[in-house]
């Protein structure tokens, strides 16, 4: 069971746990949850979530191991056609890797259009902006940082562990 005032990851949004309440009629318990990115909303879910949509911010640690992997991490290789197919899976898995896959993927397309003389693709600059949201968001929890913050110190660790 969470307590209140815990950061918690509920369907890929960063979210704080406002409240713990009963619902007397039906006789559960469930959480109030105000999303990070608007203060305005709040989502009620049962405490016995069973649907697996609800989960703690990762640590400091597994955020150290996961920088470490960021280096090895593929690009996409796929058609121009199914990227965006894709992008879409690897949003919905919940996988902090799939996220820097993404983001990988982005800047090497946008990258290579731009040194090209081509247009930047919307596609990639809008996947791109989510899945650095949804990583930086729940990173710079982790790491006690603000999200620029925790943007400038995963890219100092990449570049820092490329050199070696």
């Amino acid at each position: 069971m969470f307590k209140i005032g815990d950061f918690l990851i509920y369907k890929g949004d960063l979210c704080e746990l406002k409240d713990i309440k009963n619902n007397e009629s039906m006789n559960f318990d469930y959480y109030i949850l105000s999303p990070v990115k608007d203060k305005s909303l709040t989502v009620s879910i049962p405490v016995d979530n069973k649907n697996g949509f609800l989960r703690k911010v990762i640590s400091k640690e597994q955020v150290e191991e996961i920088i470490k992997k960021i280096p090895d991490i593929t690009v996409i290789e796929n058609e121009d056609r199914m990227i965006e197919r894709e992008y879409k899976i690897l949003l919905s898995t919940d996988d902090h890797l799939d996220l820097i896959k993404i983001i990988k993927t982005t800047f090497a397309r946008n990258e290579e259009r731009r040194i090209a003389g081509k247009k930047i693709g919307d596609k990639d600059i809008n996947y791109f902006k989510k899945a650095e949201q949804i990583l930086y968001n729940e990173f710079s929890v982790a790491l006690n940082l603000s999200y620029e913050e925790t943007k400038k110190y995963v890219t100092e660790k990449v570049e820092a562990a490329i050199k070696v």
